[in-house]
């Protein structure tokens, strides 16, 4: 078998209703516009896809697939996913692909496998559980009194633990940790991100803050750039710190913040920033080796085969990005994500993408 065509189809992706933010300095919820899906074909008919819905998706994967994608995977054998993964990283050193745009080959071409053999990906994948519970992942809201408002209804509706996106002002969200401590007890799962707000004095504020207040783990307060800061935020606080979720190079990156005592808690694992389905792999079965959890990061449908994949992974992120709330229609009456049931990564196959692919789209911080 052979891969034969290598296409980039554009698809609209409805604005989120109603829009959300992010904390201060970061942009808020997408306009409508252009994602895009990546089509890997073969001269059996066995295809896979996978999806791309980063603002400038289409125009970017466009251009990647005539200039990059195209020239190098036809010919190839689909099932050789290793080589491919590394023939990826190659032509990243000349490259210098966008992070979100490194796992997209291997993405279609693990949905491809599923589909050939007429499991879910997760099934290939080896399996380890078939459901997960799930934690309400909030946007950035305008005030205390609406995040506790928040949770109380997150909680209603089964979810089993309340992740913050607050403001990037470290006093500031620092009592909001306490407030929501407060509010819910100490029996509530709480975790805290940063979305990358802080530098290292600050970052040790609120971390002092969430460790007083029992927070599972804290999660990118800094730009992933520099693991020595992480190494002294890990030293100078004692809530667990998730780490990984944005700095490039997979599990090699992962391994750095890891031996450098960075990942009390563990590292994030994604498709989208991780490096695909391999990628993603190979830093949880890297953080296992540790002992430490591989946290799956975002709200796609990749992700939930992770979360049946991964057996250091302890709940899936479900956005909640309104203060009204409404469960996320995956997530169960309490609090469960469940396994997938169709072939592949259950993407619509052929050509007909309509704006019913938005629940694939993965738009966590």
């Amino acid at each position: 078998m052979k891969i034969t065509h290598v296409e980039s189809i554009r698809v609209h992706v409805p604005a989120a209703n109603p829009p959300f933010k992010w904390r201060d300095g970061l942009a808020g919820s997408a306009p409508a516009g252009d994602g895009a899906v990546l089509r890997i074909g073969t001269d059996e008919g066995a295809e896979g896809i996978a999806f791309f819905a980063r603002p400038g998706a289409a125009v970017m994967l466009d251009d990647l697939v005539e200039r990059v994608f195209r020239p190098e995977l036809v010919g190839q054998d689909p099932l050789q996913r290793e080589w491919l993964w590394h023939r990826i990283w190659e032509l990243d050193r000349i490259h210098e692909l966008p992070l979100p745009t490194l796992g997209l080959v291997d993405t279609a071409l693990w949905d491809l496998a599923g589909r050939m053999q007429g499991l879910p990906t997760w099934k290939v994948l080896g399996g380890y559980r078939t459901s997960l519970p799930a934690y309400a992942s909030t946007s950035t809201f305008a005030s205390v009194e609406e995040f506790l408002d928040v949770a109380d209804q997150c909680l209603a509706l089964g979810y089993q633990g309340i992740k913050l996106h607050a403001w990037g002002d470290a006093r500031r969200d620092a009592k909001l940790a306490i407030a929501l401590r407060d509010h819910v007890g100490d029996d509530v799962p709480l975790m805290y991100d940063g979305s990358a707000g802080f530098d290292l004095p600050d970052a040790i504020h609120v971390g002092r803050a969430l460790a007083d207040a029992g927070y599972l783990w804290y999660e990118e307060p800094m730009r992933e750039f520099s693991i020595t800061a992480y190494a002294g935020l890990a030293k100078a606080v004692d809530v667990p710190l998730l780490v990984a979720e944005t700095s490039d190079g997979a599990h090699m990156n992962s391994a750095d913040f890891i031996a450098a005592g960075a990942a009390t808690f563990g590292v994030r694992a994604s498709t989208n920033l991780r490096g695909g389905i391999t990628g993603a792999m190979r830093t949880a079965h890297l953080a296992d080796a540790f002992r430490l959890r591989a946290e799956v990061h975002g709200s796609d449908l990749p992700t939930h085969h992770l979360c049946m994949a991964i057996p250091n992974t302890t709940y899936y992120e479900s956005l909640v990005t309104a203060t009204t709330v409404v469960r996320e229609k995956y997530v169960d009456e309490n609090g469960l994500l469940h396994a997938p049931t169709e072939p592949g990564i259950a993407l619509p196959a052929g050509l007909d993408y309509p704006a019913a692919l938005h629940p694939f789209i993965g738009t966590a911080a």
